[in-house]
């Protein structure tokens, strides 16, 4: 059993007329989802709100104390019961929104990007679709532990020089998003749950204008609820060019796994274990 403190919100932004940002975080049921809409006409927060209702709606059955839920057929075997749910949900949402875009012209090439959080009895499962990162702060360190889905984040897999060549209008370009296809390929990954770890989702509109180790500052030295609103404050004051929504979550407490020293990474069809001191 794990025991966490969360908070999350979302702002307008300094340049934008309407939030197409949507945010879910639920501590009784574990979950936590940021999603970034995008199209014209309002498009974008349809996405967005389709997302994360679909994706609510799905995990929220598994909750129901009757327990007669119909499970759809795991997407990946290597993966635990936990994660396929959560990728279940996104591939639902995904057929949704794809089916909303090809129904009203003003919808066409609507889309959305997705990051969610997913607690079990004893880890925690990320997943996403597009550029909303998930940040795992432990040990005074953060780490990213999401996958970008854009073109300069790809190439810079395979290679980091031309990465570092491409024009500033590739670093949101997404590769995959939520919605623009009628399938799309979720990353996951499930991490043991550890003690005062810090988890933070957001939206680019943070982290375009606030670096990584600005966040990890602010989230050590504030609960979750005036950390989140530091952060946006923060984007706001450095322009606040997009929407701008964040997720913190601490783990206050894990019940009969504080002993555990490792954790596993379950990412890009391998598997990784971590040791900490």
């Amino acid at each position: 059993m794990v025991v966490v403190e969360s908070a999350g919100i979302t702002d307008v932004g300094q340049k934008r007329k309407i939030n197409e940002d949507s945010l879910f975080l639920d501590d009784d049921l574990g979950l936590y989802i940021v999603a970034d809409g995008m199209g014209g006409h309002k498009a974008g927060e349809v996405a967005s709100s389709l997302v994360v209702e679909t994706i609510r709606e799905y995990m929220k059955r598994f909750d129901d104390e009757s327990g007669d839920v119909e499970e759809l057929e795991d997407s990946d075997e290597t993966l635990s019961k936990s994660a396929n749910r959560i990728l279940s949900s996104i591939h639902l949402a995904n057929q949704g929104v794809f089916r909303v875009s090809q129904s009203k012209e003003d919808y066409r090439g609507m889309g959305s990007t997705v990051s969610g959080i997913y607690f079990t009895d004893e880890t925690f499962v990320v997943a996403n679709v597009g550029d909303s990162p998930i940040f795992l702060v432990h040990n005074n360190n953060i780490e990213l532990i999401s996958v970008l889905h854009t073109v300069v984040a790809e190439q810079a897999q395979i290679d980091p020089e031309a990465a570092n060549r491409l024009g500033r209008e590739f670093r949101h370009m997404l590769t995959q998003g939520m919605g623009i296809k009628e399938t799309v390929e979720p990353d996951s990954c499930e991490i043991q749950c550890a003690r005062g770890d810090v988890l933070v989702i957001s939206s680019d509109g943070l982290t375009d204008l606030v670096l990584p180790e600005e966040i990890l500052n602010i989230v050590n030295k504030e609960n979750p609820d005036k950390a989140v609103r530091s952060l946006v404050y923060l984007a706001n004051e450095r322009g606040g060019e997009d929407n701008i929504t964040v997720i913190v979550i601490k783990i206050k407490k894990v019940y009969d796994n504080e002993g555990i020293m490792g954790r596993i990474y379950n990412a890009f069809g391998k598997i990784k274990l971590l040791f900490f001191n």
